[in-house]
This record gives structure tokens, sequence and C-alpha cells, in this order.
């Protein structure tokens, strides 16, 4: 099956590297394929609209510009913040931490700099402003089922008292 604009169950294996560089900085070659549904914006949406027209069994490599990937660097994302909101924490500069936002989602933020008062840090994504090459190889690609469509979940909802087995902690 090829792959269409919307609805439809997509399984890759990937590896992502730093346009440029030699560097992976994701890849599941040798795991589970990442499934996701087309036209739910599940994933970055450069890989999304180029994984379209390609079959079950293609493979190719997929450059995705920083702005279809995520995002470019945002300027206001720098925020400085007093050091005693970081106590307890051995503080590196480049540091990834992660806490619960204004909106109670889990936010990730890189350690920019500190000092004895302050902590500079950074909440764009590790990849904002970075181009991305992604080599790729479509393992699956089927219709999505009507319970796939209207949940966005592949497999469809889980029922009463069953995980969807995305590690989500639904039951």
């Amino acid at each position: 099956m090829t792959i269409t604009n919307e609805n439809c169950v997509v399984g890759i294996e990937y590896e992502v590297k730093q346009a440029g560089t030699t560097n992976v900085v994701d890849s599941n070659k040798g795991g589970a394929a990442l499934e996701f549904i087309i036209g739910k914006g599940q994933i970055i949406p450069g890989l999304e609209n180029a994984l379209v027209g390609m079959a079950k069994g293609e493979s190719g490599d997929i450059m995705v510009p920083a702005a279809d990937a995520y995002g470019d660097v945002n300027e206001e994302a720098f925020q400085t913040l007093p050091k005693d909101q970081f106590a307890g924490v051995d503080l590196v500069e480049g540091m990834t931490l992660y806490g619960q936002g204004e909106d109670g989602q889990t936010t990730q933020v890189t350690v920019q700099s500190f000092d004895d008062k302050e902590v500079k840090v950074d909440f764009n994504h590790p990849l904002a402003g970075k181009d991305l090459m992604f080599s790729v190889t479509v393992l699956t690609a089927r219709e999505a089922t009507a319970d796939e469509i209207t949940s966005g979940v592949v497999g469809g909802p889980a029922e009463e008292g069953e995980s969807c087995g995305t590690g989500c902690g639904c039951h």
C-alpha cells in the first residue's frame, strides 16, 4: 500500500542525524517500529509529508528543514530563574531537566549557564533550529480502522482495564 495524506497507519524504522554531521540523535533500528497515523500530527510535519507517496518496503533519505521539524530557535524560550528553584540539583551547563509546566504537562529545559543567584534555561526543543536528515524504511502501511481514526491511537482505544501498549499508563 502507498502511504496517503490521511488516515494511513504507518510503521517505520529510522535513524536521524543533524544534517551535515555523523552524530545519530535518535534511532529505532533493531527495535520496535515507530507507528503513527498520517494526518494526526503525531510526528514532525516535514517527515510526515515526505512519507506520503512511499510504500511498504521502500527506503529513503529525507532532509527535514528546522522549520518543518522542531521549529526555529525561539529567543523568548530562554529564561533566567532564581537558583533557589533548583535546590538539591547538581547543576551542569548543558544538562537537561524535566519539570511540570503551568498546564500540567512535562516540560524539558536545558541549563545554559548559572551563577550563585540565577540559572539561565532554554525551553526550546534540543533540536530546534537544526535541519535533520532521516534515513527511513517503511515497514508497514495500511488503512486506519474506524476506531483508530476516532481515537488517534494505533490499535484503537484501550478497553476498560487494558493498557493501550504505549507505556503512557492508561488503563
